[in-house]
């Protein structure tokens, strides 16, 4: 069996590390992946096929700008990426992320019409349904469902339509092309984001939840003396991890707590820009983003309290990682966010509520260690299962198509 994954990037990034864990896992099993992307590199020994470039980004950020119009830029890249698969010439076509500044969605989805291969789609957002955003859950708007037009966040959030508002063309363009797709199987790591795709035009197409999966063998319970090399021993650490810390992470919601807590608490954020570091609140230790998953094993396994106030998130990636090392979460009950946690493994609170964030903290502190069960919690999204079942996917659609 041979997959060709197609996503922004490979190796980085969440969704970058699902590709290649899906890659060693079809490996294991005796098949063959590889992985297409347009960003960024690969790491070494995956079989991996870079499509697009740093000028090619640059133009398409530049059209989404200026225009309004996300992934309907980069016609030479996509040309060459279908050229690549014809050449493959996979058994199964899954796909992930196709924003992201590098795919032209038309010509691609024009060419899977035809292709004659089942393909997967694993939706890690909300943005193949919408005529813009990622996520709409802190606006609050439910266009979505009938037909973007007049986006409230067209200026504000990813991808950035600075200069003029294309929603209402871009849902149609969007719908036209993801619709009537011969053999499209779509896939979300919740079921939360399963429940409104079942409300979108991309409804006409079966569905399956299969969460995230994460590695235990990198993500576990590790001492190495972080929390004494830092000086923090008698402190009580609340941990942040964010790949970009927009306003949609929460972390307004981290100087908020700073400003209310005292000295015996520590609030460490991972994965802050250079100018957030700049301008970073006293309270606040911060640290850039790291693709060590080392690093973050040693920070995730030294805080007591992994602590997620996401405003817009489907299935974080992040929660699990805490888990696997022993750390309980507090999150706010935002989309899929609190699927991952219960009553044994943390504290769930109400949506922008920070006195109730503040309640869960201090619960957490004076009750027993939480450690065992966070352990176990994590064994349900262990990597070499969660992956597995897209390799069944996989076959029950070739047999589908054998019968």
């Amino acid at each position: 069996m041979k997959v060709m994954q197609i996503n922004t990037v490979c190796g980085t990034g969440s969704v970058g590390r699902i590709m290649v864990d899906l890659i060693e896992t079809l490996r294991a099993e005796g098949d063959c992946g590889i992985a297409a992307f347009g960003r960024r590199e690969a790491p070494s020994g995956i079989a991996a096929y870079k499509f697009g470039t740093n000028l090619d980004m640059g133009i398409h950020v530049l059209h989404t700008f200026l225009h309004g119009e996300h992934g309907f830029a980069s016609k030479k890249r996509t040309l060459r990426l279908i050229k690549k698969i014809e050449e493959y010439n996979p058994d199964i076509i899954h796909l992930h992320n196709i924003h992201g500044f590098y795919l032209n969605v038309e010509l691609l989805f024009s060419y899977l019409k035809k292709a004659g291969k089942p393909v997967v789609w694993t939706l890690h957002d909300c943005w193949s349904f919408t005529g813009h955003c990622a996520y709409f859950d802190y606006s609050g708007c439910n266009k979505w469902k009938t037909g973007c037009e007049a986006c409230p966040q067209h200026k504000k959030v990813y991808p950035y339509a600075l200069f003029k508002d294309n929603s209402r063309q871009n849902y149609s363009r969007k719908k036209a092309a993801f619709t009537n797709v011969p053999e499209l199987t779509l896939v979300t790591p919740s079921s939360w984001l399963s429940s409104l795709v079942k409300e979108s035009y991309l409804k006409e197409y079966p569905i399956r939840v299969i969460p995230n999966g994460i590695s235990l063998d990198k993500f576990h319970p590790i001492d190495k003396g972080l929390k004494r090399r830092l000086g923090m021993e008698k402190k009580f650490i609340l941990l942040g991890v964010a790949g970009m810390w927009e306003e949609r992470k929460g972390y307004a919601y981290f100087e908020a707590l700073a400003d209310r807590l005292d000295d015996s608490f520590q609030i460490i954020l991972i994965g802050l820009s250079r100018k957030k570091l700049r301008k970073l609140h006293p309270g606040i230790y911060g640290v850039m983003r790291t693709e060590s998953m080392e690093e973050l094993a040693e920070y995730y396994s030294m805080a007591d309290v992994y602590v997620n106030p996401t405003l817009e998130d489907n299935f974080p990636t992040t929660n699990l990682e805490a888990l696997a090392c022993g750390t309980p979460v507090v999150t706010f009950a935002t989309g899929g966010s609190v699927e991952s946690v219960d009553e044994n493994t943390g504290k769930i609170v109400t949506k922008g509520n920070i006195e109730g964030l503040l309640k869960a903290i201090e619960e957490l502190r004076g009750e027993p260690s939480k450690e065992a069960a966070c352990l176990k919690k994590a064994e349900e999204y262990n990597k070499k299962d969660r992956f597995r079942e897209y390799l069944n996917l996989y076959r029950e659609l070739l047999e589908e198509r054998d019968a």
